[in-house]
């Protein structure tokens, strides 16, 4: 007889696609990105507005409060038992097939019998009401979404990395390392798990990984990554790693939140988290296994990666399939 897991789980397959499609007909996508593309943040209380705030030994005001409350949470995650790894995954409302790829291969979170590991997915709030139900209504079957209440766009995906930190240092302080992806990354746990992150060894502090991009603003209004000179007047980033996948301490989460409350907000997510880092004086290392760019799969190619980019929900399984069945072979 099926459980009842089973049944609301298929139920959820079942709504999503009906949403989705009703969506699809009835609501141009153009509009839906539009609306997306405004920020909407809390105002603070009155009686909050005069207040100051201690950070370190300096005592000021924020210049970003994050006054954002959590509409769905999972604040008892790491209280039975501590996590070794925290895996946060940015995502969208509408990517239900790329979340459930992602529990069903690398991102499961009983792949290490001895390890504990941790997946969440990161989402603002959708200027839609039936998506933001959809996910209400996944969140009850998985316990593994986070959403505060912003609107979820891609100008605000800093907002959505920035509430994965508070996530962490809030609830999950006492965990090891933390990852911060996408829902197109395939993750090599193994390679994660085994040869960067060591488990048998003593945990690193301040350490920050992943593919290092030195570089500069982009002045051109066409681009994705257009960079205004008033938000960034300077001419080279401080080097950062690819928002694609990156990997650090615990430690670091508390420290980049806590220093965002004092730093300008720039809408590229990796960029800014950067410009924390060298406020921060945390220099991130290079590392070839972080690939920020779709590699076509082989199987002796992909063991020797950490991540690769631009992966379908389709191809997470199939990789997932061929990798895990043919551990066997050597290259």
């Amino acid at each position: 007889m099926p459980s009842k897991v089973s049944c609301l789980y298929v139920l959820t397959v079942v709504c999503w696609a009906s949403a989705l499609w009703y969506l699809s007909i009835s609501r141009p996508t153009s509009s839906y990105v539009s609306q997306l593309s405004v920020p909407a943040r809390k105002t603070a209380k009155a009686h909050k507005s005069n207040a100051t705030t201690t950070f370190g030994n300096i005592r000021t005001r924020p210049l970003n409060p994050h006054a954002f409350d959590f509409i769905i949470n999972e604040p008892k995650k790491c209280e039975t038992n501590v996590p070794f790894l925290v895996i946060l995954i940015t995502t969208t409302h509408k990517e239900f097939d790329a979340r459930q790829a992602i529990r069903e291969t690398w991102g499961d979170e009983s792949t290490f019998s001895d390890l504990r590991i941790i997946t969440l997915f990161l989402l603002g709030r959708s200027m839609d009401a039936v998506l933001n139900q959809m996910v209400e209504q996944e969140s009850e079957i998985f316990h593994d979404i986070v959403v505060e209440d912003f609107i979820d766009s891609y100008h605000n995906l800093t907002l959505k990395t920035l509430m994965g930190m508070r996530w962490v240092a809030t609830f999950c302080n006492q965990a090891k390392y933390v990852m911060k992806t996408d829902s197109d990354i395939f993750v090599n746990m193994d390679n994660l798990v085994y040869k960067l992150l060591k488990p048998a060894t003593k945990p690193r502090r301040r350490y920050f990984t992943g593919y290092v991009i030195n570089g500069g603003p982009i002045r051109d209004m066409r681009s994705k990554w257009y960079m205004p000179k008033d938000l960034y007047p300077e001419s080279k980033y401080p080097p950062f790693c690819s928002g694609t996948g990156y990997v650090f301490s615990a430690d670091v989460a508390e420290l980049i939140y806590k220093t965002s409350l004092h730093t300008r907000l720039l809408h590229l997510e990796d960029v800014y988290v950067g410009v924390c880092l060298r406020k921060l004086a945390i220099h991130p290392y290079q590392n070839s296994g972080f690939n920020h760019w779709k590699m076509a799969y082989s199987l002796c190619r992909y063991r020797r990666v950490i991540t690769v980019h631009q992966i379908s929900p389709e191809e997470m399984h199939r990789i997932w399939n061929d990798m895990t069945s043919k551990k066997h072979l050597k290259c």
